[in-house]
């Protein structure tokens, strides 16, 4: 492994700008394109936003965003210790919330599956949801 950074703050909606800041800042070093670089802070973005929403359903909580660089791979690993998720396969399914917001698309693990290399979630109901996902950058050497 290459480098690693580990951050912990308020399962908030302040702290999501915060969070796909830290993603971007933490991919820079490896001169990604635009493109890279926004798909990463969208993932980014909708995970924490999925913790923060359906983990912690606006109760107090801490969310913890582990981002690990190996070669030109990124891993960013988004846990809460909220409510879980009873039936994983169902919630990746597009269009589906578990949340009764009408502003809730339900494309969150969509988005993230879209724009990341590989996903996987975990969840145990009562202990919360890791959210891990990876991303190739491709080589720009010229």
């Amino acid at each position: 492994m290459d480098n690693k950074v580990s951050i912990c703050f308020p399962a908030s909606s302040e702290y999501e700008r915060f969070a796909r800041t830290v993603a971007a800042a933490f991919a820079i070093p490896l001169d990604p394109t635009v493109e890279e670089l926004d798909e990463i802070k969208i993932a980014v973005s909708e995970a924490v936003t999925n913790a923060i929403i359906h983990g912690y359903c606006g109760a107090d909580g801490i969310i913890e965003l582990n981002a690990e660089l190996d070669g030109r791979e990124l891993t960013f690993i988004i846990r809460d210790m909220g409510n879980g998720i009873a039936d994983i396969d169902k919630a990746r399914e597009p269009l589906y919330s578990g949340s009764s917001d009408p502003e809730r698309s339900g494309m969150g693990f969509s988005i993230m599956e879209a724009f990341t290399d590989e996903l996987t979630v975990t969840s145990t109901l009562g202990e919360g949801t890791t959210v891990v996902m990876r991303k190739r950058l491709a080589d720009h050497a010229g």
